[in-house]
């Protein structure tokens, strides 16, 4: 049974939401998010992108921010565009770090900054809304 903070919804047009637990087993649930949102827009060639970068963003939140849940939103700003952010409770930024060889973990910044068109951070009063694009061929 789908946990009840797991509904999907529509965010205007075109556009998806949902919100989902603070915990590692959401990351599975913003791909799937994301790679339906870009497959019924058409946009297969972006899906893998988007979906690395949301597993990446959110995955993040799940290790950083406060409070139990996350917010995960896909909306398509231009014909080939396409917007993927995660809002968190935590008003810090994130923060890109130069992981030694051995490390197991700190690229994933690294990783979203190399696959989106573009990305960033915007501040919320109650957190913040991490963000990245992905763009396909004109």
């Amino acid at each position: 049974m789908p946990h009840p903070l797991t509904r999907s919804r529509r965010t205007g047009h075109p556009g998806y939401s949902q919100t989902l637990p603070r915990e590692p087993a959401s990351v599975c649930a913003a791909r799937r998010l994301v790679r339906g949102a870009l497959v019924g827009w058409g946009l297969e060639e972006l899906a893998d992108d988007g979906a690395l970068i949301v597993s990446e963003l959110v995955a993040n939140a799940v290790l950083h921010a406060r409070r139990d849940s996350v917010r995960v939103s896909v909306d398509r700003p231009a014909a080939r565009r396409v917007r993927v952010a995660v809002v968190d409770f935590s008003p810090r930024p994130p923060v890109a770090t130069d992981p030694g060889p051995w490390d197991e973990g700190g690229r994933g910044l690294t990783l979203v900054a190399a696959l989106a068109a573009d990305w960033g951070t915007e501040p919320l009063p109650w957190g913040k809304r991490v963000w990245a694009e992905v763009a396909g061929r004109a």
